[in-house]
């Protein structure tokens, strides 16, 4: 498995960085181009860049928060959005980031939120003691994030439970159809568990495609964090799908 490449801002001169970079014009371009194709490999993206595309991470951006992070909405040059994940920093496990990183770019299905990249830089801070003194230290703070696509027609709770948004009997049935075969891939082509499936990691597009999120990021944090959710709803706890699955092969 190859692992995603990371970048450390401190370990080469500033101009020498800046000289070897992608030029942002160039990012929004072939991210576009990506967006447009499923199968493309996701990329690897500059913190400056997720900076500017969601407005230096503005709370107008922001789409949802929770126990791993917040999720940004990122605009491209052409109006296209792709979602940014930004992860905290203070429980993040480095290399189940590296590992889900890699995972998650051989994962391509329709009823699955598309990875279009992630962000993997550290950078010199200047933290304040935790003694109050008000003096600081310098620490290496890892910057995380993950990118997919904009899923723009809220989440299938949303369309459960708002009278106003009916839902057909035949349009249920393919909604169900939908997960189900998302969730058949993941179990059996990337052998995933979800570990946190409900309608708010359900996202449905403009054509009512229903599409999985979210069942990734417990490997990277490990099982005491909550999930991201949009909206701004709180996490919930997860089911333990190794446990069910047992208890399923033991009847």
């Amino acid at each position: 498995m190859n692992r995603p490449e990371m970048s450390n801002s401190h370990d080469e001169p500033e101009k020498l960085q800046d000289s070897n970079a992608t030029p942002m014009c160039s990012l929004r371009d072939e991210l576009e181009k990506k967006l447009q194709d499923s199968d493309a490999t996701p990329m690897c993206l500059r913190l400056e860049f997720l900076r500017a595309i969601t407005c230096d991470f503005s709370t107008e951006s922001e789409l949802g928060r929770g126990g791993y992070g917040v999720v940004y909405k990122g605009v491209l040059r052409s109006g296209k959005i792709i979602a940014v994940k930004k992860l905290f920093e203070l429980h993040l496990k480095e290399e189940n980031f590296q590992n889900e990183v890699s995972y998650l770019m051989g994962i391509k299905h329709r009823n699955i939120v598309q990875f279009v990249g992630y962000c993997a830089e550290s950078h010199w801070e200047a933290i304040e003691k935790p003694s109050g003194s008000k003096k600081h230290i310098f620490a290496e703070v890892p910057k995380r994030l993950l990118c997919f696509e904009y899923v723009s027609n809220k989440g299938l709770d949303k369309h459960i439970y708002e009278r106003s948004l009916d839902l057909k009997w035949n349009m249920r049935y393919e909604i169900i159809k939908g997960i189900c075969n998302g969730l058949r891939f993941l179990h059996d082509e990337c052998r995933i568990i979800h570990l946190d499936l409900k309608p708010e990691n359900i996202l449905m597009d403009s054509n009512m495609t229903p599409k999985i999120a979210d069942f990734g990021l417990s490997r990277i944090f490990g099982e005491q964090q909550s999930h991201i959710v949009t909206d701004n709803h709180a996490g919930t706890r997860w089911i333990y799908g190794t446990r069910i699955l047992n208890s399923w092969r033991n009847h």
